[in-house]
């Protein structure tokens, strides 16, 4: 097992790692939309949050040397399932052929108020 950290994310705000690498198999912890530069969330509404949320999971895949494009699962837990249209218009930025697959459901609160949290499961090359 391999902790995954980097400053390009937001700092984990618990007892958490950012991600966790366990044989060829990457997990991120949900990532909110916090900037990592200014500790705030976007400015803006879902279509804000989703992009940073995602920005803040690629950051993390970098920093295991993946791409969006070694994902194999997304988990996208949402504050308000009447947003998904705007989320997915952004997700779609994300991703490409042949897509992750994917579990998006609706909670009754997010961290910190965030309308959005996402996480992935990505998969390494051979090492």
């Amino acid at each position: 097992m391999k902790v995954i950290s980097t400053k390009k994310a937001p700092a984990a705000i618990g007892p958490y790692s950012q991600a966790i690498r366990v044989g060829n198999l990457v997990y991120t912890s949900g990532q909110i939309p916090i900037d990592p530069a200014t500790g705030a969330f976007a400015d803006g509404g879902i279509k804000e949050q989703t992009r940073q949320s995602l920005c803040n999971v690629k950051a993390i895949l970098e920093e295991a040397g993946l791409t969006m494009g070694d994902v194999v699962k997304t988990t996208v837990f949402m504050a308000d399932m009447g947003d998904f249209a705007d989320m997915n218009s952004v997700y779609a930025e994300f991703f490409a052929e042949p897509f992750p697959a994917r579990s998006a459901v609706a909670v009754k609160s997010l961290p910190k108020g965030a309308l959005v949290e996402i996480e992935v499961v990505a998969e390494a090359k051979e090492s």
